[in-house]
């Protein structure tokens, strides 16, 4: 059977969902924006609701309860947040997950306050002048010498906290999200958020088609993947298999690329299952979806975050192209439609 997939309003979810900020730790705006838009879907056998943890866990019931399956993709994503104000006035951050500073020099930046103020600033290194500074253009860029610089009128400690600012408070680096008139997006986050649209697009295509998964399916919207523990609670002790949706790594030595699936074999957690791989190997051919197996060695998932905290379901990987992972990233419209497309398929096959 064809499936229609709306590759738009895919992309116009993705859109909205990248300009949500969502760092590890700060996970409200977009959970709540991920529920209304599944909401929104109106599926009568769907439930949704919100984990202790913030997660998103969504229930479709299916033609029958044995051997649920889940998916699983995180919503949340790189940032900083402020572990001191400077007798400058400007603040020194702790990175929230492994954010590239030579990524988001010079870029914008919101920094929140505890009570919910808001202010810009910009990512740089102290000292930043070049004709100021002669070793400007060899300092290593890392927490110690990078900085926010606040577009406010402060130049000590105390006026910087005099605007409500404290260690604790969390930044939000600008997505600066593009689409472009060849398909492709550019933005700061796909990873994960990317994936969060995938299966938006899946089960939108599949509830459009009248059809319903042939078993209950669960998925889980997960706001601690960045720190290794998004996917490790909140599916039920039954669950049979695992589809972890993640982004696949582009670069050398890699087989993957930003127009097809990426399904993953193995990365950094080991082998993902046997069953499971070849399931979506099979699932993929069978339909003519284009994809590439990979294996990513600096790279681990949810679905290992899963397994590690005692998990017993099958589990398996995979996502669309995602190239500079970290930076700043970009896929194609191909992709996400492809992974969909895969997506759906999982979801309906017995």
């Amino acid at each position: 059977m064809e499936l229609k997939i709306d590759i738009d309003s895919e992309v116009e979810f993705l859109v909205g969902l990248l300009n949500t900020p969502s760092p590890t730790g700060y996970h409200v705006e977009a959970i709540e924006y991920v529920r209304k838009a599944f909401a929104a879907l109106n599926i009568p056998d769907m439930t949704l609701s919100i984990t202790p943890k913030g997660a998103l866990l969504i229930k479709w019931a299916g033609q029958t309860s044995e051997n649920p399956i889940g998916l699983t993709a995180h919503v949340d994503t790189l940032g900083l947040m402020v572990k001191e104000i400077k007798r400058s006035g400007r603040l020194k951050c702790t990175t929230l997950g492994g954010i590239l500073w030579g990524g988001i020099e010079s870029e914008g930046v919101t920094v929140r306050t505890f009570d919910g103020r808001l202010y810009r600033g910009s990512v740089v290194p102290e000292n930043t002048s070049v004709h100021v500074n002669r070793n400007i253009k060899s300092l290593e860029r890392n927490e110690d010498t990078m900085e926010i610089r606040l577009d406010e009128r402060t130049s000590s400690e105390k006026e910087t906290r005099e605007l409500g600012i404290e260690v604790g408070d969390f930044v939000f680096v600008d997505p600066r999200v593009e689409v472009t008139d060849s398909g492709f997006v550019r933005s700061r986050f796909l990873d994960d958020k990317a994936s969060v649209a995938n299966i938006y697009g899946a089960v939108q295509a599949l509830h459009a088609a009248g059809l319903k998964p042939p078993r209950d399916t669960y998925i889980l919207i997960a706001n601690y993947e960045e720190v290794g523990h998004g996917g490790s609670a909140g599916f039920p002790p039954d669950l049979a298999e695992l589809l972890a949706v993640d982004m696949g790594a582009i670069g050398k030595g890699q087989s993957g690329d930003e127009f097809s699936v990426s399904i993953c074999v193995k990365d950094g957690g080991g082998p993902y299952h046997f069953d499971m791989n070849n399931k979506l190997r099979n699932l993929a051919q069978a339909h003519d979806i284009p994809h590439h197996v990979d294996i990513y060695v600096y790279y681990s998932s949810d679905g290992t975050a899963y397994w590690r905290a005692g998990g017993a379901a099958k589990v398996g990987l995979a996502g669309p192209g995602v190239d500079g992972s970290h930076a700043y990233e970009r896929t194609h419209q191909d992709s996400l439609y492809h992974t969909t497309h895969l997506l759906a398929r999982y979801i309906l096959a017995e």
